[in-house]
C-alpha cells in the first residue's frame, strides 16, 4: 500500500469520522498567479470548514502523497516553480522518482479513494476537447469518473470543451451526471449550456443516498454533480462564447497541444474578460465547496 502523509487536521478527522472533502492542487500551481492562488486555496478550505466538514487538499511533495496540507505546505506549493501536473498516467512516476506535483481531477480522485474520502469539490472537470474527432484529445477525468467511486462536485465541464461529446462519453461509461437544482447542464462560467442534464437532484442528502445506493449495488465509478455557478457571478453564454472561440483559434495558430491547452485558453479568456473569468471561477469553486461539504456531511451522518 502506498504511504500517505495526512495533515494533523485530516488525521484527526479520519480518527473521529468527521466528514472530509478532497480538493485538487492544480488550482494552486497552474490555475492562478501568486498570491491569488494562496488566498483562494485558503478561502476554499475555510468555506468547507464553515459548512461543517474538513478540507483535504491533495498533492505530491518530494515523492510523498499528501492528503491534507498545512498552511506552510500550501504556501510552499503556491510559490513553487516547475511543479508537475499529475493525472492517472504520471502520479505514480512522480511519487517513485521523488518529484513534486499538483493533482488534477483524475489524480485527486485516485488519492481521495486511497484515503477513504468519498467527496471531492473542484471547479470544472476535463472532458472531450473540441476537434477530438481528429486529435483524440479526451481528458482522463472522464475515465476516472467511470472507475473510481468518488462523488465529484463541479460547475459542469470546462466551457472550453465540447460539452455534447463530453456528456456522450460520460453516458457511454455509465457515469451519473446530476444537475443540482436545475434541469440544464451548467457550462462552468454560465449557469446553462442549453443541454439537458441526464439527472436532477435538489438536495445533498439525495446525492449522498445515490452514492450509497451505487455502492450497495456494486456499481463501479463515481458520480458527477454539476452545480451551477451563483447567478450573480455568471458570464452569459453570448458574452463568453465568442471569447472562447477566439482563444481556441489562437491556441491552434500557436500549435498549443496536450496539457498546455487548458492553461493557455484560461489565460487568454482571463485577459479578454478583464479578469471577470477568474472572479467567476473563484465564486463557483467556493459554491462547489459548500455543496461538497453538505454531501460529505450527509454521507457521514452528521
Amino acid at each position: 500500500m502506498i504511504d500517505i502523509h495526512y495533515s494533523p487536521e485530516v488525521a484527526d478527522a479520519r480518527a473521529s469520522g468527521a466528514p472530509l472533502v478532497a480538493l485538487e492542487s492544480t488550482i494552486i500551481t497552474h490555475g492562478m498567479p501568486w498570491p491569488q492562488n494562496m488566498e483562494t486555496a485558503r478561502e476554499v478550505e475555510a468555506t468547507i470548514r464553515a459548512a461543517g466538514a474538513v478540507p483535504a487538499t491533495i498533492a505530491v511533495l518530494s515523492g510523498r502523497l499528501h492528503v491534507g496540507l498545512t498552511d506552510d505546505e500550501l504556501e510552499t506549493l503556491g510559490q513553487a516553480k516547475d511543479v508537475a501536473k499529475l493525472s492517472r498516467a504520471d502520479i505514480a512516476a512522480c511519487i517513485a522518482t521523488g518529484g513534486t506535483g499538483a493533482t488534477t481531477v483524475a489524480a485527486t480522485m485516485i488519492a481521495a479513494h486511497l484515503a477513504g474520502i468519498r467527496v471531492f469539490a473542484t471547479g470544472g472537470i476535463g472532458g472531450v476537447h473540441r476537434g477530438a474527432e481528429t486529435s483524440f484529445d479526451i481528458s482522463a477525468d472522464l475515465i476516472e469518473l467511470a472507475t473510481t467511486p468518488v462523488t465529484v462536485v463541479a460547475a459542469g465541464a470546462k466551457a472550453i470543451l465540447d460539452l455534447p461529446k463530453t456528456l456522450e462519453v460520460l453516458e457511454t461509461n455509465g457515469v451519473p451526471v446530476i444537475a443540482y437544482g436545475q434541469d440544464d447542464f451548467p457550462a462552468f462560467w454560465s449557469r446553462a449550456s442549453g443541454l439537458g442534464a441526464p439527472l436532477r437532484m435538489n438536495s445533498a442528502e439525495d446525492i449522498a443516498r445515490a452514492a450509497e445506493t451505487r455502492a450497495a449495488m456494486g456499481l463501479s465509478g463515481g458520480q458527477l454533480v454539476a452545480n451551477p455557478i451563483p447567478q450573480e457571478y455568471e458570464i452569459a453564454q453570448e458574452v463568453i462564447g465568442p471569447i472562447i472561440e477566439a482563444a481556441l483559434d489562437e491556441a491552434e495558430a500557436q500549435g498549443i497541444k496536450g496539457k498546455a491547452v487548458t492553461p493557455f485558453l484560461l489565460d487568454h479568456i482571463f485577459r479578454a474578460t478583464d479578469g471577470a473569468s477568474l472572479t467567476a471561477n473563484i465564486a463557483l469553486v467556493l459554491n462547489n465547496a459548500r455543496l461538497g461539504a453538505g454531501i460529505a456531511r450527509a454521507l457521514a451522518g452528521k
